[in-house]
């Protein structure tokens, strides 16, 4: 097997969050400034075996894409023309945002570590990839 990485890609950052081998667990990886995000993902692959890679897509409650979809369609573009040998998914990332929050208020985190937006970035990134395995396990 290997890794699948997540992306919950933003304007300023991007959470990162990655399985372990065995593709069983998600955590989170690091977060970074997003003009970064390329010398990171090259090095990256060259370091770990990555078989997928997920990225959260912005959904609307009316299940069209929310007017974020304009910062992340160039970045899906360049991924796919950089590594077209990589599967890439987009998963709807709706609320995970507020589930990284109340899972950060669940963990016991303080509030100034709340307000940590690479923290929230990092935490979304995990959830996008567990909601992942899950429902590639239920199906």
């Amino acid at each position: 097997m290997g890794r699948i990485l997540a992306i919950d890609y933003g304007q300023k950052r991007v959470g990162l969050a990655v399985t372990d081998p065995l593709q069983i667990i998600a955590t989170r990886l690091v977060t970074v400034p997003t003009h970064e995000i390329w010398a990171f993902l090259k090095d990256y692959f060259a370091k770990e075996h990555v078989v997928k890679v997920i990225v959260g897509y912005p959904m609307q409650m009316n299940n069209q894409p929310s007017q974020a979809v304009q910062y992340i369609n160039p970045f899906l573009k360049k991924f796919q023309k950089d590594y077209p040998e990589m599967p890439l998914e987009q998963v709807d990332e709706r609320f995970t945002s507020k589930m990284a929050f109340q899972t950060m208020i669940d963990a016991g985190l303080k509030k100034k570590d709340r307000q940590n937006k690479e923290t929230v970035d990092g935490v979304s990134a995990t959830i996008i990839l567990q909601s992942y395995l899950e429902r590639k396990n239920y199906n």
